[in-house]
């Protein structure tokens, strides 16, 4: 039967298989006629698959660049399936008497195989699909170069093959055509792998430069960083990131290792070296430190509590010079230091109670004699007075040291009594007799000591307090003693 009596008569279906050649076919099931290309019906043509089935295989051997983000070097389009269309091959060749299978050509008929296994339309039918096989093949290599999938240099290679072995193959149908169509394909083959190639290039240069900069942030991480901390977790992704960048020649990629490598061996050397002095001047702080605790220590139980106090501020200056050893070793060796010198504060403040306790009482002494003198009456009795008065200052003078707070109104009051009673001594008189020249300077040494004791409380300065109230004791004894050498 024709052509046009096949099923799939002017129905588009799936391509068939990839045509096999004549050696390939060469008698399946040939009956004994003598003609080595005589075909049998039970030869057949094996059911085509689809051209998914057919897809080739990417030739290359080489793994595509794992990019991140991806350059795209050509945007891939899914093929669309091949549609077939079933050719006639009796409008190609024919089958004579003999059973011998002819393709017409541009130079004429051309011996192609025999059919000897029934009649003449079963044979030519079955050279045409071989022709149908070779056409789906050329499809298919023409759908992949379209859709830019797979590699161009693959498909030159087919396409040229295939431009060389159709128009001797042994099947029927419009050969020469056909092998047209697979020499277009080398040179279009030719020209999208030149691009292909130069698109593997840029994506390869894009992930060298990736790794470039990375070995050179490296670089600079190890040359200059001094956040330790920081720089080690950059390091640490930049590894990461590393492992992500693929599709770079091995060469390239292991001289880039070894710039990376050693930027962060670098950075890690001198780390390393920063914390090793670092632990050194921490050692040599923790001794300084140590040392101030056992002088601090020492000053705990003394009872000089003026140059004591002013020793232990020296400490404290010393202290806060020196660096810290870190976190919980200077908290544990301040605790220590702090200890010592409020063992000695502290005794301090229990003698300052106990001072302040006896200044108080030596206050009510003083107030009493004070009530005392003060109802001494001498225009009655001058001399009572005069004596009465002698007898009330050497038991105030005996009391020790009052407040420092009523310390001046107290002596402003025995002294308003002295003059009282000097005064009445004085009206009977006929010269007054001026006053003693030491007692006029002890009182304006006590004034001025009163005056440096202001200006150093004024100032906070406890050192300068301390000096001043020593002084200022002193001062004020002995003024008391030169006013005693005066009424005597």
């Amino acid at each position: 039967m024709s052509s046009t009596d096949d099923p799939g008569n002017g129905v588009q279906q799936e391509a068939p298989p990839i045509a096999e050649t004549p050696e390939t076919t060469a008698p399946e099931a040939a009956q004994e006629t003598g003609s080595p290309d005589a075909v049998t019906p039970a030869a057949g043509t094996p059911a085509a698959p689809t051209p998914a089935d057919a897809a080739l295989p990417d030739p290359t051997g080489e793994p595509e660049p794992a990019v991140v983000p991806p350059p795209a070097p050509a945007p891939a389009r899914a093929a669309a399936p091949v549609e077939i269309v079933v050719s006639d091959p009796a409008q190609w060749g024919r089958v004579d008497e003999q059973g011998t299978v002819f393709v017409r050509t541009a130079d004429g008929e051309r011996e192609v195989g025999s059919w000897q296994a029934g009649e003449a339309e079963a044979g030519l039918a079955h050279y045409g699909r071989r022709y149908d096989d070779l056409a789906t093949e050329v499809a298919l290599l023409e759908a992949r170069l379209k859709a830019h999938t797979g590699n161009p240099g693959e498909i030159k290679t087919k396409a040229q093959g295939l431009a060389e072995s159709i128009p001797g193959a042994a099947a029927v149908g419009d050969l020469e055509g056909l092998a047209a169509r697979a020499r277009a394909m080398v040179e279009i083959a030719e020209a999208a792998a030149a691009e292909y190639r130069a698109e593997k290039a840029a994506a390869r240069a894009a992930q060298v430069a990736r790794k470039e900069a990375l070995a050179a942030e490296a670089e600079q991480i190890a040359a200059d960083s001094t956040a330790w901390k920081a720089s080690g977790d950059r390091l640490k992704a930049i590894v990461e990131e590393w492992k992500t960048i693929r599709g770079i020649d091995r060469k390239t990629d292991e001289a880039l290792w070894t710039r990376f490598a050693a930027a962060r061996d670098a950075f890690g050397r001198r780390r390393g070296a920063h914390f090793a002095q670092l632990d050194a001047q921490r050692g040599e702080a923790r001794a300084a430190k140590q040392e101030l605790i056992a002088e601090a220590q020492r000053l705990s139980t003394s009872t000089e509590w003026g140059p004591t106090s002013a020793a232990m501020r020296s400490l404290m200056d010393r202290w806060k010079a020196v660096p810290r050893t870190g976190r919980d070793g200077d908290d544990d060796l301040w605790k220590q230091f702090r200890a010592a010198q409020d063992v000695f504060f502290d005794a301090r403040a229990e003698q300052d109670k106990a001072r302040d306790a006896e200044q108080v009482a030596n206050q009510q002494a003083k107030e009493e004699l004070l009530a005392e003198a003060e109802q001494l009456d001498p225009s009655k009795d001058l001399r009572g007075a005069q004596n009465a008065l002698r007898k009330i200052q050497e038991r105030y003078d005996a009391i020790g040291h009052v407040p420092r707070t009523v310390m001046r109104s107290l002596e402003d009051r025995m002294q308003a009594v002295e003059q009282k009673v000097r005064g009445a001594a004085d009206a009977g008189r006929v010269r007054t007799a001026p006053e003693n020249p030491m007692v006029t300077s002890m009182r304006a040494a006590v004034t001025k000591a009163e005056e440096q004791l202001a200006k150093a409380e004024a100032a906070g300065d406890q050192r300068r307090i301390a000096e001043a109230q020593a002084n200022l004791v002193t001062r004020r004894e002995w003024l008391a003693e030169a006013e005693k050498s005066a009424r005597r």
